[in-house]
């Protein structure tokens, strides 16, 4: 059985940081094997600990693993290219952020930003767990705010898939050929000090 590529063999870092960093990537392949409800109970203990504005912890989760009865609801929100690996997938996850605060009920302009830092968290554990954690925007927005009743002060915000690795020679061949930890750019392309002028 071929195997997914190891990111430390593929990445090279320019400053040293935690290696579960860099190891973190967003393969496709997965067994479809499913999930212990305590693997699925520690990833999201490792998303309650994401830093949040005020404490707000604004992300809120509706998940089905595969083969139960809310499976097919959300397998079918993704849009076809994405159930081709999905089909997979242990379990499928959509991401809300509640966009205004609890105590006073003003808009937060922060909600996107935390429910990303509690995804990092959760994707960062999965790496540590061996798990295949793949975030995604292909799937139909509107259909998941109306279908799964999402309530009007929550934005949708993505999905995720979580499984087993998988064999990559399992996927189509376009998907095979993406198999592999991406790079990044040098991070001085990303940063500047003071105000805006080109990056």
């Amino acid at each position: 059985m071929s195997q997914h590529p190891d990111p430390a063999k593929i990445r090279q870092v320019d400053h040293a940081i935690e290696p579960l960093i860099y190891r973190r990537w967003s393969p496709r392949a997965m067994t479809g094997e499913p999930i212990s409800e305590e693997e699925m109970l520690t990833l999201f203990e490792a998303a309650r600990w994401a830093p949040s504005t005020y404490n707000e912890q604004e992300w809120r989760f509706l998940y089905a693993r595969r083969d139960t009865p809310h499976w097919p609801a959300l397998f079918g929100l993704l849009v076809k290219d994405n159930q081709v690996w999905c089909q997979n997938a242990a379990m499928l996850v959509v991401i809300l952020a509640r966009k205004v605060f609890a105590k006073t009920g003003k808009p937060n302009p922060v909600h996107l930003f935390d429910c990303g830092n509690a995804f990092e968290n959760l994707a960062l554990q999965g790496t540590a767990m061996g798990l295949v954690v793949h975030g995604m925007s292909g799937f139909d927005f509107e259909r998941a705010h109306r279908e799964l009743k999402v309530p009007e002060d929550h934005d949708v915000v993505a999905m995720f898939a979580v499984g087993r690795p998988g064999d990559p020679e399992q996927l189509p061949e376009k998907l095979r050929q993406m198999e592999s930890p991406s790079g990044r750019r040098p991070v001085k392309e990303s940063i500047q000090e003071g105000p805006y002028v080109t990056l």
